[in-house]
């Protein structure tokens, strides 16, 4: 009896903690969203880049400038007008 009584302490702190107030149910859906979001796109950045190792520019990139003399700084500086 005494694991029931404590489960429903624990839901009535959650509740009174979080979802009485609007305000605080707000806020910590905001804030559970925002790590949410930083996390999913870190781990999909991570798995892209493994994924298509050898293909982008990064990896590909020293040798495209070797095989063209050592790079042109010039270029660069058009794409950026």
């Amino acid at each position: 009896m005494t694991s029931r009584t404590s489960e429903f302490s624990f839901y009535t702190k959650i509740y009174n903690s979080i979802f009485k107030r609007n305000s605080t149910f707000v806020a910590t859906v905001f804030a559970g969203t925002f790590i949410f979001q930083a996390s999913f796109d870190s781990a999909i950045t991570r798995w892209y880049e493994n994924h298509n190792k050898g293909k982008l520019w990064k990896d590909i990139k020293p040798a495209i400038l070797a095989r063209n003399g050592g790079g042109d700084e010039d270029a660069d500086e058009d794409d950026d007008e």
